[in-house]
């Protein structure tokens, strides 16, 4: 399966600095069902991000998962990663495509317009947020479920992710405004229990949204408008 259907399977992506234990726990988020990993460390020098990246490259191909770099094309090269995340700020998606022909390329998106002009891009997957503010992105507001909604409505087959603040207690809000995949950094970072945590999200994106109520006949409907014997 070549990288492209594979981030085209993807539901659940998992975001992560530099950290103790990083490979336990990037162990337990594949093992939960994460389907691809991504190095983000702005504060790492480019050595402890080589040593990082031959951690997430080994485990993402133990598990046919898809390994991302944060930011830098060239060392997303360098390391092995099958893609690169750029900002709105970073270099536009054309440009990475030329540092990097063979890499999926994501793109952050904070507006409507931001979507629209990154489903028109070079961009393979977008990401659509910070649907909840998050300590991660610091300073940047909340886009809210209803750009969620809007990407639902207008995203054709651009894969695209949901991003910021998800966790279990929220992520249904998410799924039933539309999302089929999210990103999480938290949500199993600072979890008890990483492959539970991935597991039980992963459960939540397979089940999907609830079904719709079936419409009520008028026809059948009492003239007194009750519903009749329960």
């Amino acid at each position: 399966m070549n990288r492209c259907e594979r981030l085209r399977q993807s539901r659940l992506y998992f975001v992560t600095d530099i950290r103790p234990r990083l490979e336990q726990l990037l162990a337990a988020a594949l093992a939960g069902g994460v389907d691809m990993l991504q190095l983000r460390d702005k504060s790492a020098s480019e050595a402890e991000l080589r040593d990082a990246a031959s951690v997430f490259r080994g485990l993402c191909d133990e598990h046919g998962a898809l390994f991302w770099l944060n930011d830098r094309p060239d060392l997303a090269v360098e390391f092995g990663a099958d893609g690169v995340h750029l900002g709105q700020e970073d270099a536009p998606p054309a440009e990475a495509r030329k540092v990097g022909p063979g890499l999926l390329l994501g793109l952050s998106t904070h507006t409507p317009a931001q979507f629209d002009a990154g489903v028109a891009s070079e961009a393979d997957e977008l990401s659509v947020g910070p649907v909840w503010q998050t300590p991660t992105k610091e300073g940047r507001p909340a886009a809210g479920l209803e750009y969620v909604r809007y990407a639902a409505a207008h995203g054709r087959e651009q894969p695209w992710f949901a991003i910021g603040g998800i966790d279990l207690d929220n992520v249904r809000q998410v799924i039933e405004a539309g999302a089929s995949r999210i990103v999480v950094v938290r949500a199993i970072r600072d979890a008890p229990d990483p492959r539970a945590a991935a597991a039980a999200l992963r459960a939540a994106l397979e089940a999907g949204p609830p079904p719709a109520p079936a419409p009520t006949d008028p026809d059948l409907t009492p003239p007194d408008g009750s519903q009749g014997q329960p």
